[in-house]
């Protein structure tokens, strides 16, 4: 008897961990919102601010389509 080992390729890989990457990380965000609810504040000279601001541009522009939850996770 030998022992067969499967072989998996990066886009399988990415597909089978993306949706529990997605999960964990959504969950933990939400652990940390409801265990300190003050603690996200962005300043307008925050780098994030301004890629938030270039997503919401991007968005009425047209360039990009941004997802629902359930669109973008299946739940």
């Amino acid at each position: 008897m030998t022992d067969q080992q499967p072989t998996i390729n990066i886009e399988n890989l990415v597909k089978y961990l993306e949706p529990l990457i997605r999960r964990v990380i959504r969950e933990e965000l939400t652990n940390v919102v409801k265990d300190a609810p003050g603690l996200f504040y962005l300043n307008p000279e925050m780098p994030i601010y301004k890629d938030m601001e270039e997503i919401q541009q991007r968005k009425s522009n047209g360039q990009i389509k941004l997802y629902s939850h359930n669109e973008a996770l299946g739940e």
